[in-house]
């Protein structure tokens, strides 16, 4: 039977038998590959370590008639820090689920991987306030290249200016004026916010890890996306709704 290799994520682990795993991973193409890792929980395997949750690995995967199966691994980055500290694994799960549920088998999003890998640098090396920070700026451009770029310039609907107005259409993803905002689903948004996420979308993750933002702007800037995202993705992502709780937003 054929044999691939591959470089990948791996974004969650899923148990499979009585040692086996199934282990979901984001390909460098963007693609979600789910693959199986026999005996990788016995103690003493080779591979249970190199398919933890944020290691990006070469794979070799064997065909098989439903999953693919893990031959061989061999770690490219293991992002053990993520997984070391609490607010680190927490900020980097939100990242694998989004990504787990966003994701699909044979679609081809080559920047999601590019952005995953980039977040999760910056996210090991970041101060823990700055967490946050990454969570947001990560869905904000996740959702642009998931097909749901959000805008912060005119009013979404009607394209004039937003005004004073301090209210972001869910739904059309943008701000929307006084005159608009009764048609759609809108969450707070003052200028300020609105500002601050749409410098976000043009920055560089490692950037992004060293600005400095209040508190009180951060949180509604939380909630902004958080909402935003909420509404597009369908899937309910458990990781972000724990973030957002463990943070107050």
């Amino acid at each position: 039977m054929p044999q691939r290799r591959i470089r990948a994520l791996a974004l969650k682990r899923t148990k499979l038998g009585e040692a086996d795993l199934i282990v979901t991973f984001l390909a460098e193409d963007g693609c979600q590959v789910r693959a199986v890792a026999k005996g990788a929980r016995k103690t003493g395997s080779r591979f249970g370590a190199r398919v933890e949750p944020f290691a990006v690995v070469d794979l070799m995967l064997h065909e098989g008639r439903t999953l693919d199966v893990i031959t061989d691994v061999q770690t490219v980055t293991s992002h053990a820090p993520l997984r070391e500290d609490y607010d680190r694994a927490s900020a980097g799960s939100v990242v694998a689920d989004f990504l787990d549920k966003v994701s699909v088998e044979c679609q081809t999003e080559e920047r999601l991987f590019a952005l995953a890998e980039a977040t999760l640098a910056a996210m090991e090396k970041a101060e823990i306030d700055a967490l946050p920070l990454l969570v947001v700026a990560f869905l904000l451009k996740g959702m642009a290249m998931h097909g749901y770029r959000p805008q912060f310039g005119s009013c979404a609907l009607c394209g004039a200016g937003p005004g004073d107005g301090a209210r972001f259409s869910v739904e059309h993803g943008g701000p929307v004026c006084e005159a608009c905002a009764g048609g759609t689903e809108v969450v707070r948004m003052t200028p300020p916010v609105r500002s601050l996420l749409s410098s976000l979308m043009g920055a560089r993750m490692a950037e992004v890890a060293t600005c400095e933002v209040p508190a009180p702007l951060l949180a509604e800037a939380m909630a902004v996306v958080r909402a935003f995202v909420v509404y597009h993705v369908p899937a309910r992502l458990k990781a972000l709704a724990m973030y957002g709780a463990a943070l107050g937003r």
